[in-house]
């Protein structure tokens, strides 16, 4: 693993990709750090963070796209099918590589609450927990990329889902207000999206026995539900769904100085689910 790693971060710097990532985040926050911290006087340096999260929609997708797609494109994808290591700790090693280049802008960011310190009064705890939440969240985006790199041969394609699906969660919050909100609408918004984990569970799987199975389950477990009980889906979807607004977790540092832990135990969840489909999705390759 430890030479996956060495290799895979030794190529993002050797591409310039990850020197420009780093250059363009760190620039991009110094900006915003010298119009609110340092013009304006504004003591919290979470606040400049906030505002640069939209350079992890653009940043993130063009690191995770070659991680794996490119090993397809070229062939190179059977190098690893036969390495004298497990596909986990080549997945990890891939996965590490890429948390390295955001990590090191991260560790720049730790300056600058130093900065807002001698210039005046800073609330250090605050935003050094800030930046860590900050980079836990381009964590999550990197093992959401990286399986988006994995199903598919084209960087391009990667790239675009990427940052179609990173847009998405940045814009979360005002998605949930179409959603239904009446019990019948909601149930049907449920099957819909059980339906498509049983899809994914398919294509991982590849046994329609047990994506059937599934499906069936599903369904009967949610019409037996309306018909007892209706009133549990009434706005279930909003509810439900809303636990998933990751960028909240940091907004609510940003708002109120709420230190979420649940919201940081979410994020583990998400990173730990993104690295085990990633893994499936080359295991399925790796024996088709």
């Amino acid at each position: 693993m430890t030479a996956i790693y060495k290799r895979e971060l030794k190529s993002y710097f050797q591409s310039m990709i990850g020197c420009v990532f780093v250059a363009f985040l760190v620039a991009f926050t110094g900006i915003y750090f010298t119009a609110y911290n340092l013009n304006a006087g504004y003591p919290y340096f979470c606040y400049t963070l906030s505002g640069c999260m939209i350079v992890f929609i653009v940043g993130i997708p063009l690191i995770t796209m070659k991680s794996f797609s490119e090993e397809r494109k070229n062939r190179t994808d059977q190098l690893l099918f036969t390495a004298p290591v497990s596909l986990v700790k080549v997945v990890l090693g891939k996965y590490l590589a890429m948390v390295t280049v955001v990590a090191i802008p991260n560790l720049i960011f730790c300056i600058f609450p130093l900065l807002i310190k001698l210039n005046g009064t800073a609330f250090l705890r605050i935003d050094y927990i800030s930046i860590f939440v900050f980079f836990l969240l381009g964590c999550v985006y990197i093992s959401i990329g990286m399986f988006l790199s994995a199903l598919t041969e084209s960087q391009i394609i990667a790239y675009i889902s990427t940052f179609g699906v990173l847009l998405i969660i940045y814009l979360w919050e005002g998605i949930l207000g179409f959603f239904p909100t009446s019990a019948f609408g909601s149930m049907i918004g449920l099957l819909v999206v059980l339906s498509v984990c049983v899809f994914v569970v398919w294509q991982i799987t590849s046994n329609w026995v047990i994506a059937a199975g599934l499906e069936g389950i599903s369904v009967a477990a949610c019409l037996i539900t309306y018909f007892v009980k209706p009133e549990l889906f009434e706005n279930l979807l909003t509810k439900l769904f809303g636990k998933l607004a990751l960028t909240d977790v940091f907004e609510n540092i940003v708002s109120g100085s709420i230190v979420d832990v649940s919201g940081i135990v979410l994020y583990l969840s998400v990173i730990a689910v993104f690295v085990f489909l990633t893994v499936q999705a080359i295991q399925k390759r790796r024996w088709s």
